[in-house]
């Protein structure tokens, strides 16, 4: 297959392109920078409103993974606006060209996020789930609706809502690596917020499954398995070898990111399951937290 994908430079991205390629499908990168002779691409530039249609005729496929990093920044109100406009004018500007294409591709699969449900507290939520109320309830709504001119113009598109993905290369994990190899680690707050999570391999995995499926609309790219803070820690110690004897104190955070981000990344509590996958029969390479980590870790169960 002949795939693009945007943000293909992120963690997820990274991965993906790897996936692809590593089993003979062509990845059309679309990036920022100028691209060089001989090389895979496609240039775009959001804000501009502008992007090289022609490299974008008869693909196979499309993944839309561009956006900025929810955690990147504190939340000032600028940098809220760039989380929301980094995804929502990128979208729009993709589905637009994709279907002003003389071949548009069969599928555009679009990111999303379990965001979209808000805090769910001890409550299971699935597809179907009630939408929060919060910030980014606000930008996953409006970050999917921004995929209107594709879905209108009969593309598949399936909206991938990602979870906590965990890599000791990036994202939560990899900032909870350090803490907790020194032994420092501990739950965050009361620990009672639930976290759903995916491992990246499964992620990526997810990904290629709604290239080829017939599935659209929202898909919940979390483990069956969701777990509260304080089982992760739990987990992540034995998984270690280090106690988690030291709780961090919810102001610490916030003092650190502020509230809002604070509360968003670390005390919202979501128990999300993965609804339509596993109606689909998607099988899970890591159906529990402690499979995840030790495949990410390579620290298998002693003998």
């Amino acid at each position: 297959m002949k795939i693009a994908v945007t943000g293909s430079s992120g963690l997820i991205g990274t991965a993906l392109v790897r996936s692809l390629r590593s089993d003979g499908h062509q990845v059309v990168r679309v990036v920022r920078r100028p691209v060089r002779d001989g090389e895979d691409a496609v240039r775009w530039d959001p804000g501009a409103g502008t992007i090289d249609a022609a490299g974008l005729d008869g693909l196979d496929g499309v993944v839309n993974l561009a956006g900025a990093g929810i955690g990147d920044k504190r939340w000032t109100e600028e940098y809220k606006r760039v989380v929301l406009e980094s995804r929502t004018r990128s979208t729009d500007l993709l589905c637009r060209t994709l279907v002003a294409t003389e071949r548009p591709p069969r599928v555009l699969v679009s990111g999303s996020a379990i965001g979209i449900y808000g805090d769910t507290g001890d409550t299971e939520v699935t597809e179907g789930g009630p939408h929060g109320d919060d910030f980014l309830a606000t930008v996953v709504e409006a970050w999917e609706a921004a995929a209107a001119p594709a879905v209108d113009a009969g593309i598949r598109v399936p909206f991938v809502r990602t979870g906590v993905v965990l890599s000791p290369d990036g994202g939560a994990l990899a900032k909870l690596l350090p803490l907790f190899k020194l032994g420092l680690g501990g739950r965050l707050g009361s620990g009672r917020q639930f976290w759903s999570w995916i491992s990246l391999a499964d992620e990526v995995r997810v990904i290629r499954w709604l290239l080829e499926q017939e599935v659209s609309g929202p898909v919940n790219a979390t483990a069956p398995a969701p777990v509260t803070n304080g089982e992760l820690t739990g987990v992540l110690g034995d998984v270690l070898h280090r106690p988690t004897l030291l709780p961090v104190p919810s102001f610490g955070p916030k003092l650190l990111l502020g509230s809002e981000l604070a509360d968003a990344l670390l005390f919202t509590s979501q128990r999300v399951l993965p609804g339509v996958l596993t109606e689909r029969g998607f099988t899970f390479s890591h159906p529990t937290l402690e499979d995840a980590l030790r495949a990410l870790l390579d620290r298998p169960v002693a003998a």
